[in-house]
């Protein structure tokens, strides 16, 4: 699952975790993707709910920009329970532990309950089909999360063209060394890319980031596919929303949304 290295996204280092370059997101090389991030705090909620519980929502504030710095994780449990559980990640970064993360994620007790339905929509093609198509947001070399960190193929739309897009994300590699990415963790780090494969403005003239991000799921995904369809909606109030239906290879399981703050870029 490496493009020719088995470096992880973040290395464990005692109770903190040590992002690497391919963590970088796109906007500016000191900072990280919000996808990597999503999926470290995803694998903090899931270790918290324990095996008997699946992700069901999870919504992701970042609060400021996550430089690549040692990251700490905290995580308390405000809503015990049996069969719903409500778990808060705080994402700390660097040696002044300056608060970049806060994040709240809803598990439910999984259980063996036929109920005679399912969601029978799928994202086709499937990934076998899909094209790369090279982001088009900088003009720099190198390790990043868009590139190194994850593969993205194409199956509607394009990277370097606007509008609505279909593709499917693969992990190149471990969100943390050591360990095989589970599902949830996938979803999280492809969810966030909703904004980037369906801008609508010019790149080299705005920036539309996104200070969160929402992802619900129906039941957890499977396999090493993540499938988006994604839409952005602009505005003329300096404000967008970014939505996915979101799949894996069995189907559709869920849905992401992003709130984008759109700004001129100083530069254009």
């Amino acid at each position: 699952m490496s493009d020719g290295s088995d470096e992880p996204l973040f290395h464990h280092r005692g109770l903190d975790f040590v992002p690497t370059e391919h963590t970088r997101g796109p906007w500016d090389p000191r900072h990280q993707h919000g996808g990597a991030v999503a999926a470290l705090v995803a694998r903090a909620a899931e270790q918290t709910a324990g095996p008997g519980f699946a992700v069901s929502r999870l919504t992701v504030e970042l609060m400021r920009p996550v430089p690549l710095e040692t990251l700490a994780v905290d995580v308390t449990v405000p809503r015990p329970g049996r069969r719903v559980v409500g778990i808060d990640v705080s994402l700390s970064a660097g040696d002044l532990e300056v608060e970049v993360v806060r994040a709240h994620a809803v598990a439910i007790r999984r259980s063996e309950l036929p109920t005679g339905e399912g969601h029978r929509s799928f994202l086709e093609p499937g990934p076998e089909a899909g094209v790369d198509s090279p982001f088009i947001f900088e003009d720099r070399d190198g390790p990043a999360f868009h590139r190194t960190g994850m593969e993205v193929r194409f199956v509607g739309g394009g990277a370097a063209q606007p509008g609505p897009a279909k593709a499917w994300f693969r992990l190149r590699r471990p969100v943390v060394g050591g360990e095989e990415p589970s599902g949830v963790q996938r979803a999280a780090a492809a969810a966030d890319f909703g904004n980037g494969v369906s801008w609508v403005l010019p790149p080299d003239r705005w920036i539309f980031v996104n200070p969160d991000l929402t992802l619900h799921l129906a039941r957890p995904p499977q396999g090493e596919w993540i499938g988006l369809d994604a839409v952005t909606l602009p505005s003329d109030e300096g404000m967008a929303l970014a939505e996915s239906a979101v799949y894996d290879e069995h189907g559709r399981l869920g849905r992401a949304a992003q709130s984008l703050l759109l700004q001129p870029r100083a530069d254009a």
